[in-house]
């Protein structure tokens, strides 16, 4: 049977459990068409526009 050949310490049980390799918050980036933050490839919600078409209808 596979058995651990040295116990692990507490400061390498601890690095792994930490919270440091979860990702990063998605990176906000400007319209090109109204100027608003949005996320990337997503549909702008203040201008509705996607890659330069209007996609979806929004109300002034």
């Amino acid at each position: 049977m596979a058995v651990p050949k040295r116990r692990v310490s507490t400061t390498r049980r601890d690095k792994r459990r930490s919270n440091v390799w979860k990702m990063d918050a998605p990176q906000l980036q400007r319209c090109p068409d109204c100027g608003e933050y949005k996320l990337a490839h997503r549909v702008c919600t203040a201008c509705g526009k996607y890659n330069g078409r209007q996609v979806l209808a929004v109300e002034d």
